[in-house]
């Protein structure tokens, strides 16, 4: 069989907010919890560039575009499981219950930005590419030996599949049969580097067949099919079958951070008329609109709720005191060694010259 039949790109609601199969998590009640999810996490996210464009925090990751992914992999968790986020998955982890305000603060330098709300398992933006995904088969490991039902989530990019940490967090999850969900965000680039140039798969998904554990490509713009496929990953880790990797399908509109031009390595009209076929909010619009549920007092009352949300994070952000520096030279090894002390006194003898 063809890789690509033996993948499909699985797809409830197409991107005219049509329902193509029967599933029982299409509802509008369903839908209007994603929407207003996805309405607010662009909102952020936009609200994010901006503040970076004013230089109110520091370079930003942008996610416009794959909000369905996030979302609908997020909602599919449990209080009590863990969550192994990328740099670009705010979207998620606020869905997940993170502070809004430390989201922020991670932005703006301060280390409180790594710190989740008491109670939530969300581990810190990992930078490093893929090193995450080794955090999370670790913690799924620990949760085993416990004997907890807890599950975890970990999400990468494309680009991270070229990676050994992913290989051997495949590997490591596969001969254990651990309970964690790779979820990976393919949307076609790593920074300015197409896909084509990374692999010869013709998926991410059928890399799970090396390690011999499922293995689902789904929509990652249809909102409906994320969280229909990520909740049946989560169930059978949980009910201890295993690990599941899931490829999610999607387009980021902009830019990989407000560093970057995307127009030097892709063609931007792309982004537009993927913004017009395939946008995973107007794609549950459509859906409601289609199922005559569509309330457009009832998005403007979002959209406000919204804004007040945001601006009272933002503000909440701005009165945080500015972050120690010298506190990114104190965790790096369990005691101090002398060349991170050497760096550290020179740090701020240049400080004081200032």
């Amino acid at each position: 069989m063809d890789l690509m039949e033996q993948f499909p790109l699985i797809q409830l609601v197409n991107g005219e907010g049509k329902q193509l199969e029967e599933n029982p998590f299409i509802t509008i009640a369903n839908a209007k919890r994603f929407y207003e999810q996805m309405l607010f996490s662009r909102m952020f996210d936009r609200k994010a560039v901006n503040l970076q464009r004013q230089g109110r925090i520091g370079t930003y990751a942008p996610f416009e575009g794959q909000e369905g992914a996030q979302i609908g992999s997020a909602l599919a968790l449990e209080d009590g499981d863990w969550m192994f986020p990328t740099y670009r998955d705010h979207a998620a982890t606020a869905a997940f219950g993170h502070s809004l305000v430390n989201i922020f603060l991670y932005w703006k330098g301060c280390i409180e930005g790594c710190v989740p709300p008491e109670g939530k398992h969300i581990f810190p933006p990992s930078v490093p590419i893929a090193s995450q995904i080794l955090h999370a088969t670790g913690t799924a490991w620990a949760e085993k030996k416990k004997g907890s039902d807890r599950v975890s989530l970990v999400y990468f990019g494309d680009g991270a599949t070229s990676e050994g940490d992913f290989h051997e967090g495949l590997n490591f999850a596969s001969v254990f049969q651990l309970p964690v969900v790779f979820f990976n965000q393919n949307n076609g680039y790593a920074i300015s580097v197409p896909i084509e140039r990374q692999m010869h798969s013709k998926t991410i998904a059928q890399k799970s067949l090396a390690y011999d554990i499922p293995g689902v490509r789904v929509d990652g713009n249809d909102v409906f099919a994320v969280y229909s496929e990520t909740l049946k990953a989560v169930e059978r880790a949980r009910n201890g079958e295993g690990p599941t990797l899931i490829e999610a399908v999607t387009w980021r509109y902009g830019a990989h951070t407000t560093t970057d031009e995307p127009s030097k390595y892709r063609d931007q009209r792309e982004s537009e008329q993927r913004r017009q076929s395939e946008d995973p909010i107007s794609r549950v619009e459509k859906y409601l609109r289609a199922e005559n549920s569509w309330d457009g007092h009832w998005e403007e009352e979002l959209k406000k709720k919204a804004e007040e949300r945001l601006q009272q994070a933002v503000t909440e952000m701005e009165k945080t005191k500015k972050s120690d520096e010298g506190l990114m030279f104190d965790h790096v090894f369990g005691t101090d060694v002398w060349p991170v002390q050497e760096q550290k006194e020179r740090f701020f003898h240049k400080e004081s010259e200032r």
